[in-house]
């Protein structure tokens, strides 16, 4: 079984996503593999990053696409024998990921990686356009959105940034404006996804309102 969750930075998608992963259980009787798609792209960033590429390149990133070494062990995203999630959300990854998530052959480079992923198994998949293009025909999509502010607020309160609350709240929008009108991929509210807006909501207000709507 597979549950697709998008929206945009900020909505609490990551956190229910791994909330859902860890407490549910397929029909199977298997328990669910959270995948974070953001984070695969991330990880490529990084690698640019760390070995001079501009992530914006995208001749050279691309290459460095296909060649990262990226798994997911327990829940957790390695490059290599490395566990790279608490470097993946810096000032400078967030900076350059959108630009580097917009070329098409890397988006087809890591769509083709989570459904290698998730193949067989029960997954709780979250990003940009995992309701839409990686598994438009999910069991389960939910789209979580919440206001500019309000995630700007939540951002700034996870502490990972070193800007100001009106800077992550500049930054949010050109992420938004970035993510909303990529070539391919683009964030979009897809037909027949559910719509929930977090702002008012806390985290287990919003799982248990998703958990609803699974029914399991």
């Amino acid at each position: 079984m597979i549950i697709a969750i998008d929206g945009p930075a900020g909505t609490g998608k990551s956190t229910i996503a791994v909330m859902l992963a860890k407490n549910l259980k397929g029909k199977d009787g298997q328990p669910f593999t959270y995948i974070n798609s953001g984070n695969l792209y991330r990880a490529i960033t990084l690698v640019c990053l760390r070995e001079g590429v501009d992530p914006a390149d995208s001749k050279k990133a691309l290459e460095y696409a296909r060649g990262a070494p990226l798994a997911y062990r327990e829940g957790k995203l390695y490059l290599g024998d490395d566990m790279v999630e608490d470097l993946l959300h810096s000032d400078e990854v967030d900076r350059h990921v959108s630009p580097l998530s917009a070329i098409v052959p890397i988006r087809h480079v890591v769509n083709d990686l989570i459904r290698e992923i998730a193949a067989g198994l029960n997954a709780v998949v979250e990003g940009r356009d995992m309701t839409t293009v990686v598994f438009p025909h999910a069991e389960h999509r939910f789209f979580l959105d919440a206001s500019i502010k309000e995630r700007a607020r939540r951002r700034f309160e996870q502490g990972v940034s070193n800007l100001g609350l009106e800077e992550i709240e500049e930054a949010l929008i050109k992420r938004d404006s970035m993510d909303r009108n990529k070539i391919e991929g683009s964030l979009f509210l897809g037909e027949g996804v559910y719509y929930l807006d977090t702002s008012g909501l806390t985290l287990m207000q919003v799982y248990d309102t998703l958990h609803m709507k699974l029914n399991m």
